[in-house]
């Protein structure tokens, strides 16, 4: 199953990629918060841990880090932090801000696009040297 994950998160990446060049910014925000969840499920699988049915797990990386090696201890703190920024990013980038009126279309720019393929690519990069291949 961390396999499977993980490999679902790369294929969701890639498709963030995709929006990125046709300048559909949210989506590219949404896109890689769904390929980071999917990839930090794959870790916490890898670890033996039952995994919640939660978008921002890293509470739960934290509460068993010591079930993971130190590449990805050492760098816990941002791990969170980036799955936390994007799971509040998670239903406005898709649905857009109901109380202002304002689709999704028209709360991103590049630079909230480029920020989270990067945080995202990270966690995909991190996440491949922690979960064991087949």
């Amino acid at each position: 199953m961390a396999q499977s994950h993980l490999r679902q998160a790369r294929r969701i990446l890639t498709e963030a990629e995709h929006h990125e060049q046709a300048e559909a910014w949210h989506l590219v925000v949404r896109r890689s918060q769904e390929a980071v969840e999917l990839a930090l499920k794959a870790v916490l699988r890898s670890g033996g841990v039952e995994v919640p049915r939660v978008p921002d797990v890293g509470i739960f990386l934290r509460e068993h880090a010591d079930r993971f090696s130190a590449s990805l201890t050492q760098q816990l703190d941002r791990v969170v932090s980036i799955s936390r920024r994007l799971r509040q990013e998670r239903e406005i980038s898709f649905y857009g801000d109901e109380e202002a009126g304002a689709p999704p279309e028209r709360l991103y720019a590049r630079q909230d696009a480029h920020e989270a393929l990067r945080d995202a690519r990270f966690i995909l990069e991190l996440s491949a040297t922690v979960v064991p291949t087949a």
